[in-house]
């Protein structure tokens, strides 16, 4: 609770995933992925409880023996490929609802973002809250800045993506961001709807990029093992 708002946790972890089998609940460095996601929502000073929404048994059997409440399991057709973020969010709401649990916000924490920190959390808690918003998302910088960027036409020329000049030193470059995975916050009112994308949250939340990686393909685990002394410890 924060100013006397309350925060629903939910970690979303389907069993089904394409570029790494079972990605949720892999090995890195002696604990299963979404632990790491597990154990920071769970310092947080201001998250009411984390639940974990899966479909999936032994994902649920890990997620709760980390910490993390699964109260209920999904149902197989919110786990699809093509299920939208916003259908896992509200089911998760209309399940504790349920269970005689309501919340003012609800805190969506990718387990596939295992850099975040609890205080992470806690900042953006603070801030949705502080500026009275509906949404929040979290981003970073980008490495790559869209200034460089090129479509390429159907003569194998270079077309400048966004028709700017893009003459300006590195270090005039303006300040791009992306949207980086690893918190997202929505008010429960009636504009939390099906219509909501996550993705398109208002409120800044901006984190250094160097707690940014996310965990898609096997070459992201070797990269997360690299940064795993250097940031957590």
């Amino acid at each position: 609770m924060y100013k006397g708002k309350t925060f629903l946790g939910v970690i979303p972890a389907r069993g089904g995933s394409k570029g790494i089998p079972r990605k949720n609940i892999i090995n890195v460095c002696g604990k299963p992925l979404i632990q790491y996601t597990i154990e920071e929502a769970l310092k947080s000073n201001f998250l009411d409880k984390v639940i974990v929404s899966t479909e999936d048994e032994e994902i649920a059997k890990i997620s709760r023996e980390c910490g993390a409440e699964v109260p209920f399991l999904r149902p197989k057709e919110l786990a699809e490929d093509t299920t939208k973020t916003i259908e896992v969010l509200i089911h998760a709401v209309n399940e504790m609802k349920k269970q005689g649990y309501t919340y003012d916000y609800v805190v969506l924490l990718q387990p596939t973002q295992p850099l975040r920190r609890y205080w992470h959390i806690d900042e953006a808690i603070a801030m949705i809250v502080d500026r009275n918003e509906e949404s929040l998302v979290s981003v970073s910088e980008v490495r790559e800045h869209p200034l460089l960027m090129r479509k390429i036409d159907e003569n194998g020329k270079v077309i400048n993506l966004f028709g700017d000049n893009s003459d300006l030193r590195r270090q005039e470059f303006p300040k791009i961001y992306k949207v980086n995975g690893a918190i997202y916050i929505n008010k429960i009112n009636e504009n939390f709807n099906a219509k909501v994308s996550p993705n398109d949250n208002k409120l800044a939340y901006i984190m250094d990029r160097k707690y940014d990686i996310d965990i898609d393909e096997p070459i992201d685990v070797e990269i997360f093992k690299l940064m795993l002394e250097r940031i957590i410890n």
